[in-house]
């Protein structure tokens, strides 16, 4: 067990300073082969994301709403997968993986804040769309520039404020052993349960925080797609309402891929938890689908193409 520190006037209790991770596998071989995969999943991630962030801002044809959107999903991505990735690499080949308790609060409170700002984001989008494919003409002017400012920073603001909910609560409890997490990060789950002291009043801020915030954000989504289904019955021509679904499949994938995952971790039944298909579904929904969102998104969209081919155009005629 890692170091643990005396409270004062109590001789029999030690309050935990550490906790140790278990990691991905403990299987030497397949170590070695997973190892240079996510690294290359990390880079990718980094790179595609940071392109197309820079990408938007330097290409004025995608100065609209739904490329300002994904512009800061991109960046979430980013903050996402970096509080998990670089602490999972470090730790793959040392035998006692262990984490400080600030530590450990640290990366639950990242990765809580940016995936509820993501449910959040993912929803605007959703309504984003639904304005331009149910009421293009207004479009404009509904999502005026304003708007989306205020839209991203209400976004971010409730993740930031949702996670602080969660955290302060949850690492307040008192620890004093054991301090295992079986997982490759901290999990909340699993370390509230480790808690000495009773954690009931936690776990319904956690419950109430995930619903009100993730399934709050989902039905907004989902309600946002039955405007825009109508939207798409209404239209006349078969091409049209081709052109119309093409403008969101991309995001629809995107929610699907995010909340499947999510959702299949956290909403099964607690006997029927193999820690080891957890795992596998940790793994791909905080580091395998920030890897995925910026792909699904350029290699089906004909604007982000058109706008390399342009960047790279003018890269060309640069002055040597």
């Amino acid at each position: 067990m890692a170091p643990s520190r005396s409270l004062e006037g109590s001789e029999n209790h030690t309050s935990v300073i550490n906790f140790i991770l278990l990691g991905l596998t403990d299987d030497k071989e397949l170590q070695f082969i997973l190892f240079p995969l996510f690294v290359g999943i990390y880079l990718v991630t980094l790179i595609w994301n940071l392109g197309l962030i820079i990408l938007i801002r330097i290409d004025s044809h995608l100065h609209t709403p739904m490329y300002f959107f994904l512009s800061f999903l991109s960046l979430i991505d980013i903050c996402y997968t970096t509080s998990i990735s670089p602490r999972m690499l470090s730790d793959f080949f040392k035998d006692e993986k262990v984490i400080p308790f600030i530590s450990c609060a640290t990366q639950f409170f990242v990765l809580c804040w940016m995936g509820l700002s993501e449910c959040c984001l993912l929803a605007t989008m959703a309504y984003d769309r639904y304005v331009a494919i149910g009421n293009p003409l207004q479009y404009s002017v509904v999502m005026a520039p304003g708007l989306c400012q205020k839209l991203v920073a209400a976004a971010l603001g409730t993740g930031f404020f949702s996670s602080l909910v969660q955290t302060a609560p949850s690492f307040g409890l008192y620890y004093c052993g054991p301090n295992v997490i079986q997982h490759f990060f901290c999990d909340i789950a699993q370390i509230v349960t480790l808690s000495c002291s009773s954690p009931f009043i936690t776990q319904i801020i956690i419950f109430l925080v995930a619903t009100l915030v993730g399934f709050g954000s989902l039905l907004l989504t989902l309600l946002s797609y039955g405007f825009i289904a109508a939207a798409i019955l209404k239209l006349s021509s078969v091409k049209g309402s081709l052109k119309a679904f093409n403008t969101c499949a991309s995001h629809l994938a995107v929610v699907t891929l995010f909340y499947g995952t999510s959702l299949s971790v956290y909403m099964r039944p607690s006997s029927n938890h193999p820690k080891k298909q957890d795992k596998v579904l940790s793994v791909f929904y905080v580091i395998v689908i920030p890897m995925l969102n910026p792909l699904i998104y350029s290699l089906r969209n004909k604007e982000i193409k058109e706008a390399l081919r342009r960047v790279m155009k003018r890269a060309r005629h640069l002055p040597q």
